[in-house]
């Protein structure tokens, strides 16, 4: 089974039906994003400049949106890193279980909405960076026995 990488974690083009009076964008799980919608939850009143986020998830996909603001997500999978700028409310990121992710550079009144995979679990999340490459290392080792 293919392990996820930084590569793997893709910005998705939400539709945006435009009318003069305000905009909307409908987001449907499994049709707009790869995974059916289990939990909503949203980030404000963040400080200007602060971090947030800073964990992986063992089983739970993340969609982000910058709903207002923009700020910046940095991916990790234990050997690249990337960053993606969101800053528009009809594009959003979809970090699978499996990467480090930790948004950072918020501009002031911003909102990070996140849509998840799963309803929320503290045993899902990885939140030490140190027990994160030890969780890569053992599925990379896992591999690597089967061809011992």
């Amino acid at each position: 089974m293919k392990k996820p990488t930084v590569y793997d974690c893709s910005i998705i083009e939400l539709p945006k039906i435009e009318n003069r009076a305000g905009n909307i964008t409908p987001i449907h799980g499994q049709l707009n994003i790869p995974f059916d919608i289990a939990r909503v939850f949203y980030s404000y009143d963040i400080p200007g400049g602060e971090a947030r986020g800073a964990h992986a998830h063992k089983e739970c996909h993340q969609f982000l949106v910058a709903a207002s603001g923009s700020y910046e997500v940095v991916l990790d999978d234990g050997v690249n890193k990337r960053t993606v700028l969101l800053n528009r409310p009809f594009y959003g990121l979809h970090i699978p279980p499996g990467i480090w992710a930790s948004e950072q550079g918020f501009s002031s009144g911003s909102i990070c909405l996140v849509l998840a995979s799963h309803n929320y679990d503290e045993a899902d999340y990885i939140r030490d960076y140190d027990d994160f490459i030890m969780y890569k290392i053992n599925e990379d080792s896992s591999v690597v026995r089967c061809a011992e």
